[in-house]
C-alpha cells in the first residue's frame, strides 16, 4: 500500500475507508470488516453522527488482536459549530471520547464556514456566521493548541481553496499538513494540486467515485454519473477491473490519498484491490481530458436566503 510521509516520520496509507453516509447500525460491521481486510486508514467526522459506533468497532478490533492502535491512521474533523480558538479542544475531546481514543492521527477543519455554537446543520441564515466574525486564524490557533496538548499528531483542513490555504500558511505557527477536498476526473483542480505540491501539503480526495449515494437534495438534476463515464468504463474493460477501481487507482498512482465509503464487504475488497492496479500513461492522458471543473458537492447548502456566504466566497473562483 502506498503511503504519504510526514515530516516527523509518520505515514498515512493512501487508501482509506470513508464513513460519510455510513449509517449507525451498519458502520460498526463495515469498520470491523475493513480492518480484517487490511484497511488501516479510517476517515471520520463528528457531523457524520456515527463516531460512537466507529469507536466501538476500533476498540473491539484492537482488543481482538486484529490490529494495534499504532497500525491505524484515524482522521476526524472539527465541525463548523466549534470554530474559534477556545472551542476546538472541547470538540476534539468529544470526538476522542466517541472514538475511544487518546489521540487522533489527523484532525481537520471540516469547512471554512463558521456556524453558531450548538447548531448541528444550519437551517436559516441566522445560524450562519460571517467569516470575519470567527476568523480562520483563530480556529487554527485552537488546532495548534490541540497538537501541543497531545490530542492529535497532525492537523489540516478540508474544503479549502488555494487562496484560503495560502492565507493560513502565511500566518500559522504549525503548517496544515493535509487538505481534504472533492477530487475526481470531473473536478481535477490542477491549480490546487500545484499549490499543495509546492507547499508540501498532502491532498486527500473525498467523493472519489462521485458519491452516487448522496441525498437527492445534494444532487443537481443534470448531474453526471462518474461511475458510468464511458472513458472510465473503457479503461476498466481494458484492465479487466471495475470503473471504481480505475478511479481509485488514478488517485493512488498520483500520490493522492482517497477515502471511498462502503459498507459492503464485496466493495470493500474491490476498493482495496485498486491499490494493485497500474494505469498506463495513455490511461492517465485519457482521464486528464475528462476535467470539467464540475463540483458534485458544491457547497450550495450554505447559501440559504440571507446567508453571508456565496459560492465565490467559499471557493474563491470566478
Amino acid at each position: 500500500m502506498r503511503s504519504a510521509a510526514f515530516a516527523n516520520g509518520d505515514t498515512m496509507p493512501l487508501l482509506g475507508l470513508g464513513t460519510w453516509k455510513s449509517d449507525p447500525g451498519q458502520v460498526y460491521a463495515a469498520v470491523r470488516e475493513a480492518i480484517r481486510l487490511g484497511y488501516r486508514h479510517i476517515d471520520c467526522a463528528s457531523i457524520y453522527g456515527n463516531e460512537p459506533e466507529i469507536g466501538a468497532a476500533l476498540a473491539d478490533a484492537i482488543s481482538a488482536g486484529e490490529v494495534t492502535r499504532a497500525e491505524l491512521w484515524i482522521t476526524s474533523k472539527l465541525w463548523c459549530n466549534s470554530h474559534g480558538r477556545d472551542n476546538v479542544e472541547p470538540a476534539l475531546r468529544r470526538t476522542l471520547h466517541d472514538l475511544r481514543l487518546e489521540q487522533l492521527d489527523l484532525y481537520l477543519i471540516h469547512w471554512p464556514v463558521p456556524i453558531r455554537p450548538g447548531v448541528g446543520f444550519p437551517t436559516s441564515a441566522e445560524e450562519l456566521l460571517p467569516a470575519a466574525e470567527v476568523p480562520l486564524r483563530s480556529t487554527w490557533e485552537g488546532m495548534e493548541a490541540a497538537v501541543a496538548a497531545g490530542l492529535t499528531r497532525h492537523i489540516g483542513v478540508s474544503n479549502f481553496s488555494s487562496r484560503k490555504l495560502l492565507d493560513l500558511l502565511a500566518h500559522c505557527r504549525l503548517r496544515p499538513e493535509v487538505n481534504q477536498v472533492e477530487l475526481h476526473p470531473l473536478l481535477q483542480q490542477p491549480e490546487l494540486l500545484a499549490v499543495c505540491a509546492r507547499e508540501g501539503v498532502h491532498l486527500t480526495a473525498y467523493s472519489p467515485l462521485g458519491s452516487p449515494d448522496r441525498p437527492p437534495h445534494l444532487k443537481a438534476v443534470d448531474e453526471p454519473v462518474l461511475l458510468q463515464n464511458p472513458v472510465i468504463g473503457a479503461i476498466a474493460a481494458e484492465h479487466g477491473c471495475s470503473p471504481a477501481q480505475v478511479l481509485l487507482a488514478w488517485h493512488l498512482q498520483r500520490g493522492i490519498s482517497t477515502i471511498p465509503k462502503s459498507v459492503s464487504p464485496e466493495r470493500l475488497r474491490d476498493n482495496l484491490a485498486a491499490a494493485a492496479l497500474e494505469l498506463s500513461p495513455a490511461d492517465l492522458e485519457r482521464i486528464a481530458a475528462l476535467d470539467q471543473g464540475r463540483r458534485l458537492v458544491d457547497g450550495s447548502f450554505w447559501l440559504m436566503a440571507g446567508s453571508p456566504w456565496t459560492l465565490q466566497a467559499l471557493w474563491d473562483e470566478g
